[in-house]
């Protein structure tokens, strides 16, 4: 499902500019056709690094955490401070409720 939008994302700014139809279609359709043989070889690369998945996960978390930080919330609090941090503090208790549930 997620390479619909990601195929669009691709074709319509092409067709925006003015690229045919088809070379839209076959922009959009290389650039999902990598996703395969990556998928395969990251699938290889995990099995070959089982004891290092832990690290490359947190450190793959941390970097989202910073993302989060550093970009979306100061740009939340620019237009209001009291919705963007009830939007912190239910988003963190929706997903300690959803680590805690789930596992």
């Amino acid at each position: 499902m997620q390479n619909f939008p990601e195929g669009m994302c691709v074709a319509f700014p092409l067709r925006a500019k003015g690229v045919s139809p088809f070379k839209s279609f076959l922009f959009s359709q290389g650039s999902g056709a990598v996703e395969i043989p990556a998928c395969v070889l990251g699938a290889l690369a995990a099995s070959f690094i089982a004891g290092l998945m832990p690290w490359a996960l947190s450190f793959s978390a941390g970097a989202m955490i910073a993302v989060v930080c550093s970009e979306l919330i100061p740009e939340c609090f620019e237009k209001s401070k009291t919705l963007a941090s009830l939007g912190v503090v239910l988003g963190f208790c929706l997903m300690m409720i959803l680590d805690i549930a789930l596992g």
